[in-house]
Parts: C-alpha cells; sequence; structure tokens
C-alpha cells in the first residue's frame, strides 16, 4: 500500500479521448434529421409539436456537446500540466542525484 496522491494520466488521456468521440458522434447525426414535413404526421398540431420538440432537442444537445468539450479538453490539461510537473520533478531529483559537489542532500 502506497501513501500520497497518485494520478493514472493513460486514465486521463482515455477518458478525454472518449468523451471527444462520443461529441463528434452527437454531433454527426442532427436533431434536425429527424424532422420531417408537417404532411408526415397528419395532423398540424402534431407536426408543430415534433418541430418544436426537435428545436428544444437540438439546442439541448448542443448545450451538452459543448460542455462535454469543455470536459475533454480540461481533462487533456491535466493530463498536460501533471506530465509537465513530473518532468520537471524528476529532473530536479536527477540534477540532485548527479551533483558531484555540494552538501550530501541525504546527509540532513
Amino acid at each position: 500500500m502506497t501513501d500520497g496522491f497518485r494520478v493514472d494520466l493513460p486514465a486521463l488521456t482515455r477518458a478525454s479521448e472518449g468523451v471527444n468521440k462520443t461529441v463528434e458522434s452527437v454531433l454527426r447525426q442532427p436533431v434536425s434529421d429527424i424532422d420531417c414535413p408537417a404532411e408526415a404526421f397528419g395532423h398540424g398540431r402534431l407536426a408543430t409539436t415534433v418541430a418544436e420538440f426537435c428545436e428544444r432537442w437540438d439546442e439541448g444537445v448542443s448545450n451538452l456537446a459543448d460542455d462535454g468539450a469543455e470536459i475533454a479538453a480540461r481533462l487533456a490539461q491535466c493530463v498536460e500540466v501533471y506530465r509537465r510537473t513530473d518532468e520537471a520533478v524528476h529532473a530536479h531529483f536527477n540534477g540532485i542525484v548527479q551533483r558531484a559537489t555540494g552538501e550530501d542532500p541525504a546527509a540532513q
């Protein structure tokens, strides 16, 4: 068992990619494609209700896609920040270990 904090960067990357794929899939099939001519419904009021529903649904899907894209971008940004921080810490400790002169950091 380990103490501390651990981040699974490949899992975060997969999550970001998965959200992006879902958003792309949703946007490939616009809700407006469901709409059809009013005559197909056989009733004017029903056709109007379906058209209004499709408009609201399209707006909702668009909002969800925007939110999903934001989530994916933030996940990808987190991965990049963690990666850069890990590289910086690694380089810092590598410099300490490889230092040929000065005080021994382990002696303190």
